[in-house]
């Protein structure tokens, strides 16, 4: 018997997301000035985001990726097709904010949903709301 449903497992998973996404853009941000600096993405696998629920795959070469559970959600890519600055740099800072206030946004709701998931179930373990 599974002692936590797959609920905190993707809460857990996006929170890791979220996480590293912010390590991503703080990395750009911070690498706004450093000549040739091409900015990094965390991007989910590709297969991940178009289905939902269990995926598997045939595997016919050692090369080809599986789907499970243990394997990292998200990779990190950096955007090398695009240069913004003299120096070769292409960090854009102003759409790293926005995706450093979006990242927040999200991570704090993901929080959130997992804080009030925890009091739901320190609510059942203490026999309901006596």
């Amino acid at each position: 018997m599974k002692l936590f449903n797959d609920t905190f497992t993707t809460l857990e998973q996006s929170l890791n997301l979220s996480a590293k996404r912010n390590q991503m853009i703080s990395a750009n941000i911070s690498n706004t000035d450093t000549p040739n600096y091409k900015a990094k993405q965390v991007t989910f696998r590709e297969a991940l985001d178009r289905e939902t629920g269990s995926l598997e795959a045939k595997k016919t070469q050692p090369r080809h990726l599986s789907f499970e559970q243990n394997e990292s959600l998200f990779r990190i890519t950096s955007r090398d097709n695009t240069t913004y600055h003299h120096n070769g740099n292409n960090v854009d800072i102003d759409k790293e904010m926005i995706d450093l206030a979006k990242n927040q946004i999200q991570y704090q709701a993901l929080v959130e949903r997992l804080s009030g998931k925890f009091n739901s179930l320190k609510e059942v373990i203490r026999g309901g709301g006596s």
